[in-house]
Protein backbone atom coordinates (compact mmCIF):
# COMPACT_ATOMS: atom_id res chain seq x y z
CA UNK A 1 0.00 0.00 0.00
CA UNK A 2 1.01 3.56 -0.76
CA UNK A 3 2.37 6.50 1.93
CA UNK A 4 0.31 9.03 2.84
CA UNK A 5 1.30 11.94 4.99
CA UNK A 6 -1.04 14.10 5.77
CA UNK A 7 0.68 18.15 6.33
CA UNK A 8 -0.65 21.44 8.40
CA UNK A 9 -3.57 19.88 9.46
CA UNK A 10 -5.02 20.81 12.78
CA UNK A 11 -5.81 18.06 14.64
CA UNK A 12 -8.24 16.85 17.10
CA UNK A 13 -7.58 13.56 19.13
CA UNK A 14 -9.12 13.14 22.21
CA UNK A 15 -7.90 9.52 22.96
CA UNK A 16 -4.33 11.49 22.14
CA UNK A 17 -5.51 14.17 23.86
CA UNK A 18 -4.37 16.69 20.82
CA UNK A 19 -6.81 19.42 20.87
CA UNK A 20 -5.82 21.52 17.76
CA UNK A 21 -2.56 21.09 17.46
CA UNK A 22 -0.82 21.80 14.04
CA UNK A 23 0.57 18.47 13.24
CA UNK A 24 1.41 15.62 10.41
CA UNK A 25 0.08 12.42 10.26
CA UNK A 26 1.84 10.00 8.77
CA UNK A 27 0.41 6.40 7.16
CA UNK A 28 1.59 3.17 5.87
CA UNK A 29 0.19 0.24 4.85
CA UNK A 30 -3.22 1.30 6.23
CA UNK A 31 -2.05 2.04 9.53
CA UNK A 32 -0.85 5.55 11.28
CA UNK A 33 3.03 5.65 11.81
CA UNK A 34 5.69 7.48 13.08
CA UNK A 35 7.21 8.35 9.88
CA UNK A 36 7.35 7.80 6.13
CA UNK A 37 9.52 7.78 3.08
CA UNK A 38 10.06 11.08 1.34
CA UNK A 39 8.21 9.15 -2.02
CA UNK A 40 4.84 9.15 0.19
CA UNK A 41 2.01 11.16 -1.53
CA UNK A 42 1.61 14.14 0.07
CA UNK A 43 -1.85 15.83 1.54
CA UNK A 44 -2.05 19.45 2.50
CA UNK A 45 -4.66 19.78 4.94
CA UNK A 46 -3.75 23.88 5.41
CA UNK A 47 -6.27 25.50 7.56
CA UNK A 48 -8.17 22.14 7.83
CA UNK A 49 -9.96 20.30 10.61
CA UNK A 50 -8.38 16.77 10.93
CA UNK A 51 -10.37 13.92 12.75
CA UNK A 52 -10.38 10.49 13.12
CA UNK A 53 -12.66 8.83 10.93
CA UNK A 54 -16.19 8.77 12.61
CA UNK A 55 -17.99 6.20 14.91
CA UNK A 56 -21.09 6.11 14.72
CA UNK A 57 -22.43 3.68 17.92
CA UNK A 58 -26.71 3.30 16.90
CA UNK A 59 -28.30 3.28 13.91
CA UNK A 60 -30.53 1.25 11.84
CA UNK A 61 -28.99 0.98 8.23
CA UNK A 62 -29.60 -2.65 6.95
CA UNK A 63 -31.48 -5.80 7.47
CA UNK A 64 -34.94 -6.80 7.31
CA UNK A 65 -36.81 -4.31 9.21
CA UNK A 66 -34.79 -1.55 7.07
CA UNK A 67 -35.34 -3.48 3.96
CA UNK A 68 -39.31 -3.62 4.76
CA UNK A 69 -39.25 -0.03 5.60
CA UNK A 70 -37.68 0.24 2.19
CA UNK A 71 -40.28 -2.03 0.57
CA UNK A 72 -43.24 -0.02 2.82
CA UNK A 73 -41.96 3.54 1.56
CA UNK A 74 -41.79 3.75 -2.11
CA UNK A 75 -41.90 7.52 -1.83
CA UNK A 76 -38.44 7.56 0.30
CA UNK A 77 -37.06 7.17 -2.81
CA UNK A 78 -38.05 10.61 -4.18
CA UNK A 79 -37.55 12.58 -1.05
CA UNK A 80 -36.15 15.47 -0.50
CA UNK A 81 -32.35 15.16 0.48
CA UNK A 82 -28.98 15.59 -1.46
CA UNK A 83 -29.75 13.66 -4.10
CA UNK A 84 -32.84 13.89 -5.16
CA UNK A 85 -34.65 10.88 -7.33
CA UNK A 86 -31.50 8.72 -6.84
CA UNK A 87 -29.47 10.20 -10.24
CA UNK A 88 -26.47 10.38 -8.48
CA UNK A 89 -23.82 8.44 -9.86
CA UNK A 90 -20.35 9.51 -8.23
CA UNK A 91 -20.01 5.53 -6.68
CA UNK A 92 -20.40 2.33 -8.70
CA UNK A 93 -24.07 2.79 -7.94
CA UNK A 94 -26.82 4.63 -8.13
CA UNK A 95 -28.22 6.76 -5.08
CA UNK A 96 -31.65 6.49 -3.48
CA UNK A 97 -33.80 7.04 -0.56
CA UNK A 98 -33.50 9.64 2.41
CA UNK A 99 -34.42 8.36 5.84
CA UNK A 100 -34.05 4.93 4.66
CA UNK A 101 -31.67 5.29 1.69
CA UNK A 102 -29.94 2.26 -0.21
CA UNK A 103 -27.46 0.19 0.74
CA UNK A 104 -25.62 1.96 -1.52
CA UNK A 105 -26.52 5.38 -0.66
CA UNK A 106 -25.57 4.68 2.69
CA UNK A 107 -21.96 3.78 2.69
CA UNK A 108 -21.45 6.93 0.33
CA UNK A 109 -23.27 9.47 2.86
CA UNK A 110 -21.35 8.03 5.78
CA UNK A 111 -17.97 8.37 3.79
CA UNK A 112 -18.81 12.02 2.56
CA UNK A 113 -19.50 12.87 5.91
CA UNK A 114 -16.09 11.61 7.46
CA UNK A 115 -17.50 8.59 9.17
CA UNK A 116 -15.90 5.11 8.62
CA UNK A 117 -17.61 3.31 10.55
CA UNK A 118 -20.75 2.44 11.94
CA UNK A 119 -22.76 -0.16 14.31
CA UNK A 120 -26.18 -1.95 13.52
CA UNK A 121 -28.14 -1.43 16.51
CA UNK A 122 -30.77 -4.77 16.74
CA UNK A 123 -30.22 -7.68 14.96
CA UNK A 124 -33.22 -10.29 15.32
CA UNK A 125 -30.92 -13.44 15.47
CA UNK A 126 -33.43 -15.57 12.87
CA UNK A 127 -32.91 -12.90 10.36
CA UNK A 128 -28.91 -12.57 10.81
CA UNK A 129 -28.10 -13.77 7.29
CA UNK A 130 -30.09 -11.01 6.05
CA UNK A 131 -28.19 -8.46 7.78
CA UNK A 132 -25.25 -9.74 7.05
CA UNK A 133 -26.42 -9.38 3.36
CA UNK A 134 -26.42 -6.03 3.56
CA UNK A 135 -23.97 -5.10 5.60
CA UNK A 136 -21.62 -6.58 2.65
CA UNK A 137 -23.95 -4.30 0.06
CA UNK A 138 -22.77 -1.37 2.08
CA UNK A 139 -19.69 0.19 0.69
CA UNK A 140 -16.65 1.52 2.05
CA UNK A 141 -17.72 1.50 6.10
CA UNK A 142 -16.82 -1.02 8.40
CA UNK A 143 -19.96 -2.33 10.37
CA UNK A 144 -21.06 -4.35 13.34
CA UNK A 145 -24.49 -5.81 14.27
CA UNK A 146 -26.11 -6.42 17.67
CA UNK A 147 -28.53 -9.21 18.02
CA UNK A 148 -31.30 -8.26 20.44
CA UNK A 149 -31.66 -10.38 23.35
CA UNK A 150 -33.72 -8.56 25.94
CA UNK A 151 -36.98 -10.77 25.01
CA UNK A 152 -34.85 -13.50 23.82
CA UNK A 153 -36.73 -17.17 25.63
CA UNK A 154 -33.46 -18.62 26.75
CA UNK A 155 -32.36 -15.21 28.35
CA UNK A 156 -35.72 -15.17 30.51
CA UNK A 157 -35.07 -18.73 31.53
CA UNK A 158 -31.38 -18.94 32.04
CA UNK A 159 -31.84 -15.50 34.31
CA UNK A 160 -35.12 -16.33 36.19
CA UNK A 161 -33.76 -19.04 37.34
CA UNK A 162 -30.09 -17.25 38.27
CA UNK A 163 -28.23 -19.74 35.87
CA UNK A 164 -25.88 -16.88 35.04
CA UNK A 165 -22.76 -18.94 33.45
CA UNK A 166 -25.34 -20.72 31.28
CA UNK A 167 -27.03 -17.47 30.39
CA UNK A 168 -23.92 -16.53 29.41
CA UNK A 169 -23.24 -19.86 27.41
CA UNK A 170 -26.27 -18.81 24.96
CA UNK A 171 -25.21 -15.43 24.88
CA UNK A 172 -21.52 -16.61 23.32
CA UNK A 173 -22.97 -19.37 21.24
CA UNK A 174 -25.40 -16.95 19.77
CA UNK A 175 -22.68 -13.80 19.15
CA UNK A 176 -20.53 -17.06 17.32
CA UNK A 177 -23.89 -18.58 15.18
CA UNK A 178 -24.81 -14.44 14.21
CA UNK A 179 -21.76 -13.14 13.81
CA UNK A 180 -22.63 -10.54 16.50
CA UNK A 181 -21.10 -7.58 18.02
CA UNK A 182 -22.72 -7.21 21.87
CA UNK A 183 -25.89 -7.51 23.66
CA UNK A 184 -28.79 -5.32 22.51
CA UNK A 185 -31.57 -5.04 24.79
CA UNK A 186 -34.72 -3.46 22.99
CA UNK A 187 -38.20 -2.56 26.23
CA UNK A 188 -36.70 -5.77 28.03
CA UNK A 189 -39.53 -8.07 27.73
CA UNK A 190 -42.18 -5.73 26.60
CA UNK A 191 -41.26 -6.73 23.36
CA UNK A 192 -42.25 -10.42 24.10
CA UNK A 193 -45.54 -8.86 26.22
CA UNK A 194 -46.81 -7.32 22.95
CA UNK A 195 -47.25 -10.90 21.04
CA UNK A 196 -49.98 -11.39 23.75
CA UNK A 197 -51.04 -7.71 23.58
CA UNK A 198 -49.48 -6.30 26.53
CA UNK A 199 -46.62 -4.20 27.70
CA UNK A 200 -44.01 -3.70 30.28
CA UNK A 201 -44.47 0.10 31.00
CA UNK A 202 -42.34 -0.29 34.55
CA UNK A 203 -38.86 -2.49 35.18
CA UNK A 204 -41.21 -4.05 38.21
CA UNK A 205 -44.16 -5.35 35.48
CA UNK A 206 -43.87 -8.82 35.08
CA UNK A 207 -43.84 -10.53 31.35
CA UNK A 208 -46.52 -12.56 30.86
CA UNK A 209 -46.36 -16.21 31.50
CA UNK A 210 -42.73 -15.82 32.43
CA UNK A 211 -42.53 -15.08 35.72
CA UNK A 212 -39.37 -12.30 35.57
CA UNK A 213 -39.26 -8.78 35.47
CA UNK A 214 -37.48 -6.07 32.95
CA UNK A 215 -35.29 -5.07 36.13
CA UNK A 216 -34.00 -8.71 36.45
CA UNK A 217 -33.67 -8.77 32.74
CA UNK A 218 -31.61 -5.74 32.60
CA UNK A 219 -29.33 -6.81 35.50
CA UNK A 220 -28.88 -10.48 35.10
CA UNK A 221 -27.76 -9.26 30.67
CA UNK A 222 -25.71 -6.69 32.90
CA UNK A 223 -24.11 -9.79 35.04
CA UNK A 224 -23.69 -11.88 31.39
CA UNK A 225 -22.04 -9.43 29.77
CA UNK A 226 -19.39 -8.76 32.40
CA UNK A 227 -18.98 -12.53 33.09
CA UNK A 228 -18.03 -12.60 29.45
CA UNK A 229 -15.79 -9.23 29.22
CA UNK A 230 -17.31 -8.63 26.12
CA UNK A 231 -15.48 -5.26 24.56
CA UNK A 232 -19.30 -3.54 24.79
CA UNK A 233 -21.33 -2.85 27.69
CA UNK A 234 -25.48 -4.01 27.19
CA UNK A 235 -26.66 -1.94 25.01
CA UNK A 236 -30.06 -0.86 26.50
CA UNK A 237 -33.38 0.67 24.95
CA UNK A 238 -35.26 0.83 28.12
CA UNK A 239 -39.03 0.52 28.88
CA UNK A 240 -41.71 2.88 28.54
CA UNK A 241 -39.79 4.86 25.51
CA UNK A 242 -41.93 7.97 24.67
CA UNK A 243 -44.12 8.61 26.37
CA UNK A 244 -44.88 11.39 28.74
CA UNK A 245 -43.18 10.99 31.91
CA UNK A 246 -40.79 8.03 31.31
CA UNK A 247 -38.02 9.69 32.31
CA UNK A 248 -38.87 8.29 35.92
CA UNK A 249 -38.70 4.82 34.14
CA UNK A 250 -35.34 5.80 32.50
CA UNK A 251 -33.67 6.65 35.95
CA UNK A 252 -35.34 4.00 37.74
CA UNK A 253 -33.51 1.66 34.31
CA UNK A 254 -29.99 3.47 34.99
CA UNK A 255 -29.89 2.70 38.56
CA UNK A 256 -29.91 -0.53 37.90
CA UNK A 257 -26.37 -0.49 36.70
CA UNK A 258 -25.36 0.73 40.57
CA UNK A 259 -22.76 -1.66 42.27
CA UNK A 260 -21.36 -2.79 38.65
CA UNK A 261 -18.10 -2.61 37.57
CA UNK A 262 -16.95 -3.42 34.08
CA UNK A 263 -14.76 -6.59 33.75
CA UNK A 264 -12.84 -6.56 30.08
CA UNK A 265 -9.51 -6.26 28.28
CA UNK A 266 -10.93 -3.25 25.78
CA UNK A 267 -10.91 -0.16 28.13
CA UNK A 268 -14.65 -0.31 28.36
CA UNK A 269 -14.95 1.83 31.89
CA UNK A 270 -19.24 1.44 31.69
CA UNK A 271 -21.53 -1.12 32.04
CA UNK A 272 -24.31 0.08 30.39
CA UNK A 273 -25.16 2.21 27.47
CA UNK A 274 -28.47 3.95 27.37
CA UNK A 275 -29.65 4.55 23.62
CA UNK A 276 -31.66 7.62 22.18
CA UNK A 277 -31.75 8.80 25.76
CA UNK A 278 -34.00 11.85 24.12
CA UNK A 279 -36.94 9.73 23.89
CA UNK A 280 -36.29 8.35 27.50
CA UNK A 281 -36.16 12.09 28.82
CA UNK A 282 -39.77 13.26 29.22
CA UNK A 283 -41.61 14.54 32.29
CA UNK A 284 -45.72 15.39 32.05
CA UNK A 285 -48.13 13.29 32.27
CA UNK A 286 -50.08 14.28 28.69
CA UNK A 287 -49.39 14.92 25.66
CA UNK A 288 -50.67 18.41 27.05
CA UNK A 289 -48.58 18.95 30.02
CA UNK A 290 -45.47 17.37 28.08
CA UNK A 291 -42.10 19.20 28.77
CA UNK A 292 -38.56 18.27 28.82
CA UNK A 293 -37.02 15.94 31.58
CA UNK A 294 -33.31 15.96 30.18
CA UNK A 295 -32.07 18.31 33.29
CA UNK A 296 -32.86 15.30 35.54
CA UNK A 297 -31.74 12.49 33.72
CA UNK A 298 -28.23 14.24 32.72
CA UNK A 299 -27.36 15.22 36.71
CA UNK A 300 -27.82 11.14 36.95
CA UNK A 301 -25.52 10.64 33.89
CA UNK A 302 -23.26 12.81 35.28
CA UNK A 303 -22.48 11.75 38.14
CA UNK A 304 -22.32 7.79 37.41
CA UNK A 305 -19.17 7.20 34.71
CA UNK A 306 -20.25 3.18 34.65
CA UNK A 307 -23.06 5.09 32.09
CA UNK A 308 -23.15 6.13 28.93
CA UNK A 309 -25.60 7.57 26.42
CA UNK A 310 -26.12 8.63 22.80
CA UNK A 311 -28.75 11.74 22.57
CA UNK A 312 -31.05 10.67 19.37
CA UNK A 313 -31.53 14.06 18.19
CA UNK A 314 -35.03 14.93 16.19
CA UNK A 315 -33.77 16.31 12.92
CA UNK A 316 -37.20 17.94 12.50
CA UNK A 317 -37.81 16.02 9.46
CA UNK A 318 -40.27 13.77 7.99
CA UNK A 319 -38.58 9.87 8.45
CA UNK A 320 -39.40 6.46 8.95
CA UNK A 321 -39.48 5.12 12.59
CA UNK A 322 -38.48 1.47 12.96
CA UNK A 323 -37.51 -0.39 15.91
CA UNK A 324 -38.03 -3.60 17.95
CA UNK A 325 -40.11 -1.69 20.35
CA UNK A 326 -43.04 -3.51 19.07
CA UNK A 327 -45.73 -2.31 21.39
CA UNK A 328 -44.46 1.60 20.97
CA UNK A 329 -45.00 1.21 17.05
CA UNK A 330 -48.51 0.79 17.20
CA UNK A 331 -48.32 3.44 20.21
CA UNK A 332 -47.08 5.51 17.24
CA UNK A 333 -49.30 4.59 14.39
CA UNK A 334 -52.54 4.95 16.92
CA UNK A 335 -51.27 8.92 17.73
CA UNK A 336 -50.91 9.50 13.40
CA UNK A 337 -52.53 6.87 12.03
CA UNK A 338 -50.49 6.39 8.99
CA UNK A 339 -48.99 2.73 7.61
CA UNK A 340 -48.16 0.58 10.35
CA UNK A 341 -46.01 -2.85 9.74
CA UNK A 342 -45.55 -5.05 13.22
CA UNK A 343 -43.97 -8.20 13.22
CA UNK A 344 -43.35 -11.18 16.06
CA UNK A 345 -39.55 -13.17 15.60
CA UNK A 346 -40.00 -16.34 16.70
CA UNK A 347 -38.39 -17.10 20.48
CA UNK A 348 -36.46 -13.70 20.02
CA UNK A 349 -37.70 -10.32 19.47
CA UNK A 350 -40.07 -7.94 17.57
CA UNK A 351 -40.03 -5.40 15.36
CA UNK A 352 -42.90 -2.76 14.01
CA UNK A 353 -42.25 0.29 11.71
CA UNK A 354 -44.51 3.69 11.21
CA UNK A 355 -43.46 6.73 8.77
CA UNK A 356 -43.37 10.09 11.51
CA UNK A 357 -43.08 13.62 10.04
CA UNK A 358 -41.45 15.51 13.35
CA UNK A 359 -42.93 19.31 12.23
CA UNK A 360 -41.38 22.01 13.79
CA UNK A 361 -44.67 23.87 13.97
CA UNK A 362 -46.56 21.12 16.41
CA UNK A 363 -45.09 21.85 20.19
CA UNK A 364 -44.22 18.43 21.13
CA UNK A 365 -41.68 18.13 17.87
CA UNK A 366 -40.44 21.68 18.88
CA UNK A 367 -39.72 20.14 22.86
CA UNK A 368 -38.47 16.91 21.09
CA UNK A 369 -35.88 18.58 19.06
CA UNK A 370 -35.03 20.76 22.19
CA UNK A 371 -34.43 17.86 24.32
CA UNK A 372 -32.23 16.41 22.41
CA UNK A 373 -29.51 18.84 22.10
CA UNK A 374 -30.11 19.91 25.87
CA UNK A 375 -28.72 16.29 26.94
CA UNK A 376 -25.65 16.93 24.72
CA UNK A 377 -25.61 21.21 26.10
CA UNK A 378 -25.90 19.57 29.85
CA UNK A 379 -23.38 17.06 29.33
CA UNK A 380 -20.09 17.24 31.44
CA UNK A 381 -18.39 14.30 30.10
CA UNK A 382 -18.87 14.06 26.47
CA UNK A 383 -16.35 11.15 26.02
CA UNK A 384 -19.94 8.90 27.50
CA UNK A 385 -22.39 11.49 25.33
CA UNK A 386 -22.62 10.23 21.56
CA UNK A 387 -24.24 12.25 18.56
CA UNK A 388 -26.66 9.75 17.14
CA UNK A 389 -30.44 10.45 15.86
CA UNK A 390 -31.35 6.83 16.09
CA UNK A 391 -30.78 6.88 12.56
CA UNK A 392 -34.02 7.10 11.27
CA UNK A 393 -36.14 7.15 14.27
CA UNK A 394 -35.62 10.28 15.27
CA UNK A 395 -33.98 11.53 11.96
CA UNK A 396 -31.81 10.45 9.15
CA UNK A 397 -28.05 9.93 9.63
CA UNK A 398 -27.14 12.64 7.36
CA UNK A 399 -28.31 15.20 9.56
CA UNK A 400 -25.41 14.80 11.90
CA UNK A 401 -24.24 17.68 9.93
CA UNK A 402 -27.09 19.96 10.90
CA UNK A 403 -26.96 18.72 15.00
CA UNK A 404 -23.41 19.77 15.02
CA UNK A 405 -24.31 22.96 13.91
CA UNK A 406 -27.03 23.27 16.43
CA UNK A 407 -24.81 22.54 19.11
CA UNK A 408 -21.67 24.73 18.27
CA UNK A 409 -23.74 27.21 17.70
CA UNK A 410 -26.52 29.34 19.78
CA UNK A 411 -27.25 31.37 16.58
CA UNK A 412 -28.22 28.53 15.15
CA UNK A 413 -30.52 27.06 17.66
CA UNK A 414 -31.89 30.53 18.16
CA UNK A 415 -33.01 30.23 14.27
CA UNK A 416 -34.26 27.50 14.37
CA UNK A 417 -36.41 28.18 17.57
CA UNK A 418 -37.60 31.57 15.60
CA UNK A 419 -39.04 29.45 12.86
CA UNK A 420 -41.66 27.62 14.99
CA UNK A 421 -45.06 28.41 15.03
CA UNK A 422 -45.30 27.28 19.33
CA UNK A 423 -41.64 28.90 20.01
CA UNK A 424 -43.27 30.37 23.42
CA UNK A 425 -44.58 27.17 24.31
CA UNK A 426 -41.28 24.87 23.11
CA UNK A 427 -39.43 27.43 25.69
CA UNK A 428 -41.46 26.90 28.49
CA UNK A 429 -41.57 23.79 28.44
CA UNK A 430 -37.65 23.46 27.87
CA UNK A 431 -34.40 24.48 28.95
CA UNK A 432 -32.90 25.31 25.20
CA UNK A 433 -33.41 29.24 24.94
CA UNK A 434 -31.63 30.01 28.42
CA UNK A 435 -28.79 27.86 27.49
CA UNK A 436 -25.44 29.89 25.72
CA UNK A 437 -23.18 26.73 25.31
CA UNK A 438 -21.76 26.20 22.39
CA UNK A 439 -19.53 22.86 21.95
CA UNK A 440 -16.20 23.15 20.21
CA UNK A 441 -14.17 20.67 17.72
CA UNK A 442 -12.30 18.81 19.88
CA UNK A 443 -16.17 17.70 22.27
CA UNK A 444 -17.73 17.24 18.60
CA UNK A 445 -14.32 14.83 18.17
CA UNK A 446 -15.28 13.03 21.42
CA UNK A 447 -18.60 12.89 20.62
CA UNK A 448 -18.60 11.49 17.07
CA UNK A 449 -14.91 9.64 17.08
CA UNK A 450 -13.30 8.91 20.56
CA UNK A 451 -16.39 8.74 22.96
CA UNK A 452 -18.02 5.91 20.86
CA UNK A 453 -15.05 3.83 20.11
CA UNK A 454 -13.96 3.65 23.57
CA UNK A 455 -17.19 2.66 24.44
CA UNK A 456 -16.95 0.18 21.63
CA UNK A 457 -14.20 -1.10 23.15
CA UNK A 458 -12.67 -0.49 19.59
CA UNK A 459 -10.27 2.48 20.34
CA UNK A 460 -7.15 0.59 19.49
CA UNK A 461 -8.51 0.76 15.59
CA UNK A 462 -11.25 3.49 15.57
CA UNK A 463 -12.13 6.84 16.67
CA UNK A 464 -8.48 7.71 17.26
CA UNK A 465 -4.91 9.48 15.48
CA UNK A 466 -2.94 6.99 17.75
CA UNK A 467 -0.07 5.71 16.11
CA UNK A 468 -1.14 2.05 15.24
CA UNK A 469 -4.97 2.69 14.45
CA UNK A 470 -6.54 2.02 11.54
CA UNK A 471 -5.89 5.27 9.01
CA UNK A 472 -9.21 6.13 9.01
CA UNK A 473 -9.16 9.70 8.66
CA UNK A 474 -11.63 12.99 7.68
CA UNK A 475 -10.32 16.17 6.53
CA UNK A 476 -12.77 18.82 6.91
CA UNK A 477 -12.85 22.51 5.28
CA UNK A 478 -12.78 24.28 8.23
CA UNK A 479 -10.29 26.49 10.04
CA UNK A 480 -10.70 26.03 13.91
CA UNK A 481 -8.78 29.46 14.20
CA UNK A 482 -10.96 31.24 12.71
CA UNK A 483 -14.60 29.31 13.29
CA UNK A 484 -17.19 31.15 10.22
CA UNK A 485 -20.12 33.34 12.18
CA UNK A 486 -22.56 31.86 9.72
CA UNK A 487 -23.32 28.63 11.03
CA UNK A 488 -24.34 27.27 8.05
CA UNK A 489 -20.95 27.26 6.77
CA UNK A 490 -20.00 24.83 9.99
CA UNK A 491 -22.72 22.15 8.79
CA UNK A 492 -21.49 22.47 4.94
CA UNK A 493 -18.20 21.45 5.78
CA UNK A 494 -19.21 18.31 8.46
CA UNK A 495 -21.60 17.34 5.23
CA UNK A 496 -18.85 17.05 2.86
CA UNK A 497 -15.25 16.03 3.76
CA UNK A 498 -12.54 17.51 1.77
CA UNK A 499 -10.84 14.13 2.52
CA UNK A 500 -11.97 10.59 3.54
CA UNK A 501 -9.54 8.24 4.13
CA UNK A 502 -10.70 4.32 4.85
CA UNK A 503 -7.61 2.55 6.12
CA UNK A 504 -5.06 4.74 3.80
CA UNK A 505 -7.40 4.85 0.96
CA UNK A 506 -8.42 8.47 -0.14
CA UNK A 507 -12.32 7.43 -0.75
CA UNK A 508 -13.94 11.33 -0.66
CA UNK A 509 -11.83 14.13 -2.43
CA UNK A 510 -13.52 17.58 -2.75
CA UNK A 511 -16.88 15.93 -2.15
CA UNK A 512 -16.72 13.30 -4.21
CA UNK A 513 -16.59 9.28 -3.69
CA UNK A 514 -13.37 8.74 -5.48
CA UNK A 515 -12.63 4.95 -4.23
CA UNK A 516 -14.75 2.25 -2.42
CA UNK A 517 -11.98 -0.30 -0.79
CA UNK A 518 -12.24 -3.16 1.00
CA UNK A 519 -14.02 -2.73 4.54
CA UNK A 520 -14.95 -4.80 7.35
CA UNK A 521 -17.49 -7.10 9.28
CA UNK A 522 -16.81 -6.12 13.07
CA UNK A 523 -18.06 -9.66 15.25
CA UNK A 524 -17.34 -10.83 18.81
CA UNK A 525 -15.99 -14.26 18.70
CA UNK A 526 -16.11 -15.42 22.30
CA UNK A 527 -13.87 -18.60 22.96
CA UNK A 528 -15.52 -20.50 25.68
CA UNK A 529 -15.82 -24.20 26.37
CA UNK A 530 -19.09 -25.26 24.88
CA UNK A 531 -21.86 -26.15 27.79
CA UNK A 532 -23.67 -29.07 27.09
CA UNK A 533 -26.66 -28.17 29.42
CA UNK A 534 -27.47 -25.36 27.16
CA UNK A 535 -26.34 -26.99 23.70
CA UNK A 536 -29.32 -29.31 24.86
CA UNK A 537 -31.72 -26.54 25.73
CA UNK A 538 -30.76 -25.05 22.25
CA UNK A 539 -31.38 -28.41 20.48
CA UNK A 540 -34.51 -29.05 22.44
CA UNK A 541 -36.36 -25.86 21.47
CA UNK A 542 -35.34 -25.80 18.03
CA UNK A 543 -37.21 -29.22 17.63
CA UNK A 544 -40.05 -27.87 19.41
CA UNK A 545 -40.54 -24.08 18.71
CA UNK A 546 -38.39 -22.75 16.09
CA UNK A 547 -39.57 -22.79 12.14
CA UNK A 548 -35.92 -23.48 11.04
CA UNK A 549 -33.78 -26.38 11.96
CA UNK A 550 -30.69 -25.72 13.80
CA UNK A 551 -28.15 -26.79 11.24
CA UNK A 552 -29.59 -23.86 8.77
CA UNK A 553 -29.90 -21.23 11.60
CA UNK A 554 -26.11 -19.83 11.98
CA UNK A 555 -24.84 -17.64 9.54
CA UNK A 556 -22.40 -19.25 6.92
CA UNK A 557 -18.92 -18.30 7.08
CA UNK A 558 -19.47 -17.22 3.54
CA UNK A 559 -22.60 -14.62 3.91
CA UNK A 560 -19.71 -12.68 6.29
CA UNK A 561 -17.93 -10.24 4.06
CA UNK A 562 -14.35 -9.75 5.62
CA UNK A 563 -15.02 -10.45 9.18
CA UNK A 564 -12.60 -8.87 11.75
CA UNK A 565 -12.80 -10.95 14.73
CA UNK A 566 -12.65 -9.40 18.36
CA UNK A 567 -12.10 -12.58 20.29
CA UNK A 568 -12.54 -12.90 23.59
CA UNK A 569 -11.27 -15.65 25.87
CA UNK A 570 -13.91 -17.11 28.65
CA UNK A 571 -12.53 -19.55 30.94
Amino acid sequence: MSEIIIKNGYIFDPISGIKGDKADISIKDGKITDKVSSKAEVIDASGRTVMAGGVDIHTHIVGPKVNLGREMRPEDKLFRGSFRGGILKQGKHMEMGFSIPSTWKTGYSYARMGYTYANEAAMPPLMAPHVHEEIRDTPIIDISAMPVFGNNWFCFEYIKNKEIENNAAYVAWLLNATKGFGIKIVNPGGTEAWAWGDNCVTINDPVPFFDITPAEIVKGLIETNEYLGLPHSIHLHGNNLGNPGCYETTLDTLKLAEGYKPKNKFGREQVLHNTHIQFHSYKGDSWGTFESGAREVMDYVNSNKNITVDIGAVTLDETTTMTADGPFEYHLNQLNHIKWANVDVELETGSGIVPYIYDKNIKVCGIQWAIGLEIALFAKDLMRVFLTTDHPNAGPFTRYPRVIKWLMSQKAREATLDTMKYKDKVIAASHIASMDKELGLYEIAMMTRAGPAKALGLSSMYGSLAKGADANIAIYDLDPTNIPSDPELIEAAFQNTAYTLKEGVVVVKDKQIVAEPHKYTIWTKVNMPENAQVMHDVKEKFTKNYTVNLENYAVFDEHVHNPRAIEVEVA
